[in-house]
């Protein structure tokens, strides 16, 4: 993307405009989360102040009307990974809720006392600590996949950890702390050729890269609208339908039931089954907009634009003495997480700060990964479509100054 596209896509998010302690913002805290553009601010105005009255329930114009914008969000949310069908898209809370819901439901039909789930090292807390509860309600056991100098999957070490007992294969896409994109096609691949299923954790590769979830044939897909310029407190799982219509609901109550009596409840069809109650028919409009913000930039721009960034960005933070990079992958998306010398990542953030350059510190809810290095955290720089080899060279002269003051 040109200098000029970037321009004109930065006027288009108002808080880069802002100062902190009278400096110019730079956010490089794009993993945690993302900014959000002016038509989707504008979209959840637009809806709340035309459209909004609970959603599925209502016979008057209103209710049709936020109906219609919640289940047309659902269509968008399905061409953005390229489902088969529009009822394999289960609006949740987010990433972590849509893992919870598998790890309940699946685990509740599928999993028994001995079975086993396998997760990698690099793993968010958010898919692991879900399926560490399922193993200790059944007696399961979770299988960890090893990682290598490079911050990529030992894919021997996976295939020998797949057994008769595995029950599901749960990873991430992309590490939010390695950047490490993962071959989750020949990952899924190999699971299938023992009927194993496999949930992909997109949280950090669907705001960064093409995904289509039919091609990669991912039989549980999930991700938040808030890590792809749209509002927090929303998400979506994908999920075949024949695992939809096998696992029971997650939650009970309205718009999941067909009929209820005190006797017997009998349920909806998917994806209603596994909404109950009412949605955040609000946000899901949002988060449609947000996708068709991005797919009017085009994922393979921003990934080509964003994967310079990474480059550029990675290239002068070797100029550091001390600097020490984790995660090195030949496949990677625009995380760079590092430390300098011994100096401690908490330091290195607060001080950055006050000179205007937000990043994170700490272990990223990634803790098992970042003890197996045996350092107490990182800091970690994370790119957007919006952010420029300018912002770049000044965090990197701040960090310079930064690591002079520590030192």
């Amino acid at each position: 993307m040109t200098k000029q596209e970037i321009l004109h896509i930065r006027a288009d998010f108002p808080i880069l405009e802002e100062k902190i302690y009278n400096k110019d913002l730079i956010y490089f805290d794009n993993a945690a989360t993302t900014q959000k553009p002016r038509c989707v601010v504008e979209k959840i105005e637009q809806a709340y102040y035309h459209i909004n009255a609970n959603i599925h329930r209502g016979v008057h114009y209103l209710s049709q009307k936020a109906t219609e914008a919640h289940e047309e969000a659902r269509t968008t949310v399905a061409g953005f990974i390229h489902a088969a069908k529009r009822e394999e898209i289960i609006f949740t809370r987010g990433t972590t809720e849509a893992i919870n819901l598998v790890a309940t439901s699946f685990g509740e039909a599928f999993c028994k006392e001995g079975d086993e789930i396998i997760v990698s090292l690099m793993e968010h807390h958010s898919n692991i600590v879900p399926w560490q509860m399922l193993c200790e309600r059944k007696g399961m056991k979770l299988q960890v996949i090893p990682i290598n100098e490079r911050g990529e999957l030992d894919m021997e070490a996976y295939r020998s950890l797949l057994n008769d007992k595995t029950r599901l294969v749960s990873i991430a896409h992309v590490s939010n702390v390695l950047g490490t994109i993962n071959p989750v096609k020949e990952i899924i691949r190999i699971a299938h050729e023992k009927d194993i299923p496999v949930l992909v954790d997109g949280a950090q590769a669907v705001p960064h890269i093409p995904v289509n979830v039919v091609e990669m044939d991912a039989d549980f897909y999930v991700f938040s609208a808030h890590k792809i310029y749209g509002p927090t407190g929303v998400g979506a799982l994908y999920g075949k339908e024949k695992w939809l219509n096998a696992i029971p609901p997650y939650q009970g109550g309205g718009e999941m039931i067909a009929t209820v009596t005190f006797e017997k409840t009998t349920y909806n069809v998917i994806p209603f089954k596994f909404e109950a109650g009412t949605p955040d028919y609000i946000g899901s409009t949002a988060f449609a907009e947000a996708m068709r913000y991005v797919q009017n930039i085009g994922l393979e721009n921003i990934a080509a634009y964003e994967h310079e960034l990474t480059n550029y960005a990675t290239t002068r933070l070797m100029e550091i003495e001390g600097m020490r990079i984790f995660g090195t992958a030949a496949e990677k998306s625009a995380v760079i997480s590092f430390l300098v010398g011994n100096i401690h990542p908490y330091d290195v953030g607060m001080l950055l700060d006050k000179l205007g350059i937000a990043v994170r510190t700490g272990h990223h809810c990634a803790q098992p990964l970042i003890d197996s290095f045996g350092i107490p955290g990182t800091v970690r720089a994370s790119f957007a479509f919006y952010n420029t080899k300018e912002e770049i060279d000044v965090f990197i002269e701040a960090l310079k100054r930064v690591v002079g003051m520590l030192s």
